[in-house]
């Protein structure tokens, strides 16, 4: 069975669709897709035609991706059938945002019918919603200020690379190790080391701190060393390689 039941999210909605399979006295009833408005009229339909010796009812809800305001009901909808005919009822499988909404919601994030449903669901289940939805507008936010400063990083970083190639003989991938193995031993942002090093490339520019220096000396050995291609190393001496990157 398939719902018309969509939600508009990110212009991609997955219709919700849910299937039965019995195993003895048990049915297995699979949904997947969305939990949105007009979910519940395909729960029903589904429950409704059930065997009449169903004895225990399970909903499995691994593959539904995400839940709106109106998407709870069908806990309801799923308890009311247990109740009805006497038997056993569980959902359970949630992950990702509908598990963070049942959290936000109070509910049993394993199965959501076992502790019982508060009657206030439906208004607890519309703030769950809007605190999950803003809980992903700041890692959104975050993730567009660190692409932000990686973006204002690139020019420096690539400036610091040519300053490596050009003292070391070494190619841009090596360079970029040198800088990477440099900010990891010094526990320094990759920005501050290729600030340095460029700082350092200026006439009358002051060199990186000792710290900094052994460090870039180091990387500029290990990365000499481990070349295949004597060629392409970054120094056919590592002495002076380090002696270079030291300033």
């Amino acid at each position: 069975m398939t719902t018309a039941a969509r939600a508009p999210r990110d212009g991609r909605p997955e219709p919700l669709t849910v299937d039965a399979r019995a195993e003895g006295g048990r049915t297995l009833l699979r949904a997947r897709g969305e939990l949105v408005q007009g979910c519940t009229d395909l729960l029903a339909a589904a429950l409704a035609a059930l065997p009449p010796d169903t004895a225990r009812v399970d909903l499995d809800v691994t593959g539904v991706v995400f839940v709106d305001t109106a998407g709870l009901a069908v806990l309801d909808t799923l308890r009311a059938y247990g109740r009805r005919r006497g038997v056993p009822v569980a959902a359970t499988g949630w992950r990702g945002q509908p598990r963070r909404v049942l959290e936000l919601t109070g509910l049993d994030a394993v199965d959501p019918l076992r502790g019982g449903l508060p009657a206030d669901l439906p208004a607890r289940t519309a703030g769950a919603v809007a605190r999950e939805r803003a809980e992903q507008l700041d890692v959104l936010r975050l993730e567009i200020a660190q692409l932000r400063q990686a973006l204002d990083s690139r020019p420096v970083i690539d400036q610091a690379r040519g300053v490596l190639m050009a003292a070391h003989a070494c190619t841009a991938e090596q360079a970029w190790e040198i800088l990477r193995e440099a900010s990891q031993r010094t526990n320094t942002k990759l920005r501050q080391v290729a600030a340095a090093v460029t700082r350092s490339a200026a006439p009358g520019g002051a060199a990186p701190p000792e710290p900094l220096r052994s460090a870039l000396a180091a990387a500029v050995r290990r990365v000499s060393t481990a070349a295949r291609d004597p060629r392409e190393s970054c120094d056919r001496s590592p002495a002076r390689a380090g002696r270079r990157a030291a300033g």
